[in-house]
């Protein structure tokens, strides 16, 4: 309610959209990233002729409906992104901008523009106080995406009262910090002002724009507006029949007049901007065929025609030259190779990228002054990172990357786990994966991080063992068009192993048998990253004295889940005793090992000094899987 005059300016006289066709390319993107706020999004789809009924509108919250208590992701019904968690639609709202920026330098030409929106988002008093807004408004200013337009529902109100007891911030000269162009007083419920402050927002291109607008929650309410309870309860029977009456509103619940309805259908207005858009990019699909095919495929999110003839070029090249590294610096040899066939890739680090190695040959730097580059610097803003990430890829036509630690994966989870409810195709880059890292001590030397990840549903963990591995770990986050994946990656160098093509073929599907007694196998080796080869090692100290082993290595253990049963039973057959390895958790490895396996893990916080010394002495080595492993019958 606090809110409605604001949208109804935006939506009415600015927003580019087409309910006819809610994924047209060049649409405006919204965002409500004070994602209570709901039901003023919902509203809008209904009114302007999206394709959400009244009946969605009336079953607000109830199972079975679109009308969720935050938004959630639904192109059809006008919602970009999902947003609830505070903060995150602000980043995500950034990405969308920069994504519409680097397409812009990509595709448009002197003489046709057909990349060019603006980004809106609503945010809140709680958006600003996560410190997500923080980083990524930062981030913003730097860049300078004048594409972007917020809006700042000041109501001094949160659930818990007034807000200056524990917000006093001063918002505007905050964003003039970061570079921002800033519209001070703006009256929320005058339409001739936000109008206005739009048009200033809109002729501003080298900043991104705040429009501070002063409102009322809870608007129209006699008795409840501008309190906190405005905010978190239902306004009730008797005050919804007081807020009627103040603003003379006569109809019955759910029913709006023929006459509103008709004002407000955007069908239109929205088929004929499209349309113009349209014959643009049919003349520059004359003039610029390559380009225009190009740029389809990209918003399609369609991967080359010879994706997979540079996936077996990248995988044989890095076999042939098989060697030991640190699977960090398998990664960064698999982008020098995959990069440079998917322009729509762009990557960056959270200030890592060194240590992340997720700079490429073809990586270009992204800057205030150099739109079209590929890489991001996005300083030590782990969450920030996370959320501009899942924006782009909300917003389409590019494929997202960034790298972290991934002890610092935890900085960054609610943006994961985003990523992961929306299905979106953004990947994880998470370096330095063990207490093999070694000396930086146990506040960097993760533990449960690795188990932490692989309970978010749809959520894709590879932690592959070698370079090959590697590539294909690459490969299939690529591949995956329906959620996010994560690349766990050593720092320590880890040895390249002897595969046939067969085998090859197998890793993509999570899990695969890499060695195998001649005899049936009396017990299963089960390993990831760095453990792979202690269990290789363990494997023949176990066959020199007579037991017959069979060593699986578990990549990815969410894809394996997806595989047929036959295939499950192939590789980790019934009945056999297995013991599984990985300097990490145990507790996700239990599901596989059941009462009579056992897991070599560590369940512990670990210590500071090298990283061979560590893993010796907390267990990973040879003697201790070959103890491990005799206690098993």
């Amino acid at each position: 309610m606090g809110m409605a005059d604001i949208a109804e300016v935006v939506w009415n006289d600015f927003l580019r959209f087409n309910p006819k066709n809610p994924r047209w390319t060049n649409r405006d993107r919204f965002v409500v990233s004070n994602g209570h706020g709901s039901m003023l999004l919902y509203a809008l789809a209904y009114l302007t002729g999206y394709g959400l009924s009244i009946d969605e509108i009336r079953n607000f919250r109830q199972l079975g409906f679109r009308t969720a208590g935050h938004p959630e992701r639904d192109l059809d019904i006008a919602i970009e992104t999902t947003t609830g968690p505070l903060g995150q639609g602000v980043g995500n709202a950034v990405g969308m901008a920069l994504a519409e920026r680097t397409l812009a330098a990509r595709f448009n030409q002197p003489d046709c523009e057909i990349v060019d929106h603006f980004t809106y988002v609503f945010l809140g008093d709680g958006c600003l106080m996560e410190g997500v807004s923080h980083e990524v408004c930062s981030l913003a200013g730097t860049l300078g995406l004048g594409k972007l337009i917020a809006f700042y529902d000041d109501n001094q109100i949160s659930i818990d009262g007034q807000v200056q007891g524990w917000f006093g911030d001063d918002t505007p000269a905050r964003f003039r910090a970061y570079g921002w162009h800033v519209i001070d007083d703006v009256d929320g419920h005058d339409a001739a002002a936000i109008a206005a402050a739009v048009e200033a927002a809109r002729s501003e291109t080298a900043r991104p724009s705040l429009l501070c607008c002063k409102t009322v929650i809870g608007w129209g309410a006699p008795r409840k507006q501008g309190t906190a309870s405005a905010h978190g309860e239902a306004l009730g029977a008797e005050e919804i029949a007081a807020t009627r009456a103040n603003i003379s509103w006569p109809h019955p619940p759910f029913v709006i007049p023929e006459a509103v309805l008709g004002a407000w259908n955007a069908v239109e207005r929205g088929s004929g901007l499209e349309a113009a858009w349209n014959a643009e990019f049919a003349r520059y699909t004359e003039r610029y065929p390559e380009l225009a095919a190009e740029y389809t495929r990209c918003m399609r999110g369609e991967l080359p025609g010879s994706w997979q003839d540079t996936v077996a070029r990248a995988i044989g090249e890095i076999a042939r030259d098989a060697k030991a590294m640190a699977t960090r610096k398998a990664s960064q040899l698999a982008l020098d190779r995959l990069a440079g066939n998917l322009p729509e890739l762009i990557g960056g680090s959270a200030d890592l990228t060194g240590s992340n190695n997720t700079w490429h040959a073809g990586s270009r730097v992204v800057s205030r002054t150099e739109a079209d580059g590929n890489y991001i610097h996005y300083g030590v803003r782990e969450f920030g990172m996370a959320t501009v990430m899942n924006g782009m890829a909300s917003h389409g036509g590019l494929i997202p990357y960034g790298g972290t630690f991934l002890v610092f994966s935890d900085y960054a989870r609610s943006a994961l786990r985003m990523a992961a409810m929306m299905e979106l195709r953004s990947i994880f880059v998470l370096t330095h994966d063990s207490i093999g890292l070694g000396e930086d001590g146990p506040t960097h030397q993760p533990v449960e991080h690795l188990t932490a990840l692989r309970v978010i549903p749809n959520l894709d963990v590879w932690r592959p063992c070698d370079g090959v591995e590697t590539v294909v770990a690459w490969q299939q986050a690529i591949e995956r068009s329906n959620g996010p994946s994560c690349l766990v990656l050593s720092r320590q160098n880890l040895a390249a192993m002897e595969r046939t093509s067969d085998q090859i073929g197998m890793i993509g599907r999570g899990a695969y048998i890499l060695y195998n007694s001649t005899d049936a196998p009396s017990l299963v080796l089960l390993a990831t990253g760095s453990e792979v080869a202690l269990a290789l090692a363990a494997a023949e100290a176990l066959e020199s004295g007579g037991r017959a082993v069979r060593v699986v290595s578990m990549p990815c253990l969410e894809v394996f889940e997806q595989q047929e049963a036959a295939y499950r039973e192939h590789v980790l057959p019934p009945g056999v005793p297995r013991l599984a390895i990985e300097a990490g958790a145990s507790a996700c490895w239990w599901r596989y090992v059941g009462d009579r396996g056992a897991v070599v893990g560590i369940d512990h916080f670990g210590r500071s000094a090298p990283g061979p010394v560590l893993l010796e002495y907390f267990g990973f080595s040879v003697a201790a899987i070959v103890e491990a492993a005799t206690r098993l019958a």
